[in-house]
């Protein structure tokens, strides 16, 4: 794909063309999935970055307008993406760490109700997901069978796979975000 060609399929994008999508996509996942999997070093989770990413780009597509080079555009956003995992990842540790050393009080009471609260609305909203998607969700992050073996033992797609797993792990992202923004 030369430069011009690629410049088109931007600007298509930006329109909403699904095949400028899917001819970018094409174009850029594999290299993408490398760069993200040389930083995460978990293939399984560089696939969910990935994912999120071209998903991402589908629905700012109206912000392609003004991007010269996609290329670039892309992987500044997988080094965001990186940046906030290991962000994400500090905050985690510290936080158990806290955890571990910390005497029982009463904040610690109010974080384990803060905690199951957030746990039952995310329960909620797997329990309200399609059923497949709720079987995929289940089977991924509550049973932790891969992605490949789930598609086998469902006889579908792995991309179908990867797509519910996207829907699901965006429909609980809003839900963690109202939560905070309730608390």
């Amino acid at each position: 794909m030369n430069d011009t060609t690629e410049t088109d399929f931007v600007r298509a994008l930006s329109k909403g063309n699904i095949k400028a999508f899917e001819m970018l996509f094409m174009r850029y996942q594999p290299k993408l999935l490398h760069f993200l999997h040389g930083f995460i070093k978990d293939m399984e989770l560089a696939r969910d970055m990935a994912q999120d990413i071209f998903l991402s780009i589908w629905n700012d597509k109206h912000k392609l307008s003004e991007v010269r080079s996609f290329q670039a555009y892309l992987f500044r956003i997988a080094k965001c993406t990186i940046c906030n995992y290991y962000d994400h990842l500090i905050v985690s540790e510290r936080f158990l760490a806290e955890q571990l050393h910390r005497p029982a009080r009463a904040e610690h009471m109010e974080e384990m109700i803060f905690a199951q609260q957030l746990q039952r609305m995310i329960d909620e909203t797997v329990d309200r997901m399609p059923p497949q998607r709720k079987t995929i969700y289940t089977m991924s992050r509550v049973e932790g069978i891969s992605n490949a073996d789930i598609a086998k033992k469902l006889h579908i797609n792995k991309r179908t796979v990867e797509n519910h797993l996207t829907s699901a792990l965006a429909d609980l992202r809003k839900v963690v975000h109202t939560f905070i923004m309730l608390i």
